[in-house]
């Protein structure tokens, strides 16, 4: 029985996008808030599909399922389910949209910036539209179960994207947006090649994940499809050294596109090594696995230095994502239970803090019309309840005890303590660089002497409060009670180790006394 519980999530956004586009461009409220209402049904119809997700025992893997025959002659379905994985990585783009929306709604309704670069203004109609096409593509690259078209949406996510960066974005938009497409559609070419050599090499003449698990030829097969999956997640992750895009991206996109750039469209980088690369080569994961964990420790620490040293507060907030990237992929090829539970965990609280410090970075930001650190003092003291929520976001990124974020880096490094303890040693340095890079930002830009550009300012208004509230009351709840979303992922973590063929090590023994037992 075909189920089109998920046809009906992918295609709220889609009808709502077409709407819009359609939608004259003079009734930019109609266009604002129309697509609002469009985001916020589809964050029920999650909810609705959440409470009914069975995390039993004897569930099935993939529930929500529906296939339909789409290429019969190569074996191509539409075919869509969510294991736990997917869920909750689907709950949380869901999510984040109207929080962009919200926090966009005022963004291109002044024609003051578009008069000083000599431009025309930027059209309320084209962006809210392309952000809702984005959502359909992101739903769509979570919940797919045929490889090929996992491809197809994987790759159609660079062109809305790019839209939003080149066409809404700071004053070097079309750089970043021409960079971030180059390197994407780089990684996307070198997957296709290994897409096709999976459906040649397998024999199963058919692109359905599930039929090809397990039928990858071992050895020299393995070692040379494994690269062309690997490095497109890793671009698009983006993992240390294939990183460079980022920053740039992150500093010239418009703030909601940078959070939905940071907090969704690089989780399918890390979703992708854990669905794609982990169970279709079990045996050249393991083979190049040591790599992969030195190159996320150098990551971790490597951009955590560049963030101390940053002066662009969005450059500054997009390096730590890279560094956070490293965590998660340490969890990730550890092969422990508890590391990948922490790391899909890690890709969703890292979404939800680093989209609420990217909402109020960017409206600090629109007030004082100003990237740079240096610029801003005692802000804190003019706007207190956006300071508070500036503290809250950057507790939150550096992952304090409380906070949802820490749970998740705790779990990465316990999970990575157990089978490499160096490296996760190594790891843990990270949270004393995350410390300095929020709290000197912190400092920076909220306490000390009042500016006199800051003077000027007034506090976060409701439509901004909005935005930024529903993360942060996420960010605390899950840092007190993170059960509900770990029982979801937990099964789909174990049914992954299974197809790598690892299991969790044993712990040491309680008796060992002296070095022996």
């Amino acid at each position: 029985m075909h189920s089109f519980a998920l046809v009906g999530l992918l295609l709220v956004p889609l009808v709502g996008s077409l709407i819009v586009f359609g939608l004259p461009q003079r009734d930019a409220a109609l266009i604002k808030w129309f697509t609002l209402v469009v985001t916020l049904i589809d964050v029920v119809y999650i909810i609705v599909l959440g409470a009914a997700f069975d995390t039993g025992a004897s569930a099935p893997r993939f529930q929500f399922v529906g296939s339909w025959t789409w290429i019969k002659a190569f074996g191509v379905d539409i075919s869509f389910g969510v294991d736990g994985i997917a869920l909750v990585l689907v709950a949380m783009a869901v999510i984040l949209v109207p929080a962009v929306v919200l926090a966009s709604w005022n963004s291109f309704d002044s024609q003051s910036d578009a008069e000083e670069l000599n431009e025309k203004p930027r059209s309320v109609r084209t962006y809210f539209g392309l952000v809702l096409l984005l959502e359909f593509f992101m739903i769509g690259v979570f919940i797919s179960t045929d490889v090929f078209l996992f491809y197809v949406f994987f790759e159609a996510m660079l062109v809305p994207m790019y839209f939003i960066i080149g066409s809404f974005g700071g004053p070097r938009r079309q750089y970043a947006a021409m960079k971030f497409f180059l390197y994407s559609l780089v990684g996307g070419l070198l997957m296709l090649a290994a897409v096709i050599g999976v459906y040649v090499t397998s024999g199963t003449g058919t692109f359905s994940f599930t039929a090809l698990i397990g039928h990858v030829p071992n050895g020299a097969t393995q070692k040379w499809l494994f690269p062309g999956f690997f490095i497109a997640f890793a671009i698009k992750a983006p993992l240390v050294p294939f990183h460079t895009w980022l920053p740039d991206a992150g500093a010239e996109a418009p703030v909601g596109g940078a959070v939905l750039l940071v907090g969704v469209l690089d989780k399918v980088g890390t979703f992708g090594f854990l669905r794609y690369c982990l169970p279709l080569f079990p045996e050249a994961s393991r083979y190049f696995a040591p790599t992969v964990l030195i190159l996320s420790v150098i990551g971790i620490l490597y951009a955590g230095f560049l963030a101390i040293g940053q002066r662009d507060m969005k450059r500054l907030v997009a390096y730590t994502s890279v560094a956070h990237f490293g965590f998660i992929g340490i969890g990730i090829f550890a092969f422990t239970t508890q590391g990948g539970t922490g790391a899909v965990l890690y890709m969703v609280n890292h979404a939800f803090s680093t989209g609420a410090l990217f909402l109020v970075v960017g409206i600090l930001i629109a007030r004082g019309k100003s990237r740079l650190v240096a610029d801003y003092g005692g802000a804190a003291k003019v706007t207190p309840l956006l300071g508070g929520l500036f503290l809250l976001a950057g507790l939150s990124a550096l992952a304090l005890p409380g906070m949802s974020t820490f749970v998740s880096e705790f779990l990465v490094l316990v999970g990575t303590f157990t089978r490499h303890k160096g490296l996760a040693i190594l790891a843990t340095t990270g949270i004393i660089l995350a410390a300095l890079y929020v709290l000197i930002l912190y400092q920076r830009t909220m306490q000390g002497v009042v500016s006199e550009k800051v003077r000027k300012f007034r506090d976060i208004n409701v439509r901004e409060a909005f935005a930024v509230a529903p993360l942060i009351v996420l960010i605390l709840f899950l840092g007190v009670y993170p059960k509900p979303v770990i029982d979801v992922i937990n099964p789909a973590i174990r049914a992954t180790l299974l197809n790598v063929g690892q299991v969790d090590p044993p712990p040491a023994s309680s008796t060992a006394v002296g070095g022996q037992k």
